[in-house]
C-alpha cells in the first residue's frame, strides 16, 4: 500500500475554493477535497500582521500524487505564497484507504 496525506491550503473566497476543489477533482490530484469556512486567519505578511477570511481546502491523496499535486495548487492559486503543506496520513480503515487510491473504482 503506498502512502496517502492530507494537504492542506487556504484561498481567499467560497467560490475560489470550488473552482480549486472541483479542478483537483477534475484532474484526478485527489479523492476527495473538503471546503471549510469561512474562518479567520491572522499571520504575518510583508512585515506586518494581516487578519483575513479564508476558506480551507482538505486535500486526500495518495502520497505519489503529490508533486503533480504541488504543482496543480501553484499554477491554480490567486495568492502569491499559498500554503501548501501535507501530512502523513499515519493509520486509517483499510477501505477507506484503498479508496484514496481507486476512488472512481468503488
Amino acid at each position: 500500500m503506498t502512502g496517502h496525506l492530507h494537504v492542506l491550503t487556504t484561498v481567499d473566497s467560497a467560490d475560489t475554493a470550488a473552482t480549486l476543489a472541483q479542478s483537483i477533482l477534475v484532474a484526478r490530484l485527489a479523492a476527495c477535497v473538503q471546503v471549510v469556512g469561512p474562518m479567520r486567519s491572522m499571520y504575518w505578511w510583508q512585515g506586518e500582521i494581516d487578519d483575513a477570511q479564508e476558506w480551507l481546502l482538505i486535500i486526500k491523496t495518495p502520497e505519489p500524487d503529490y508533486p503533480a499535486l504541488e504543482a496543480h495548487i501553484s499554477a491554480n492559486h490567486p495568492y502569491d505564497t499559498p500554503e501548501i503543506t501535507a501530512t502523513a496520513i499515519v493509520a486509517g480503515s483499510a477501505k477507506y484507504l484503498r479508496w484514496l487510491d481507486t476512488p472512481d473504482q468503488v
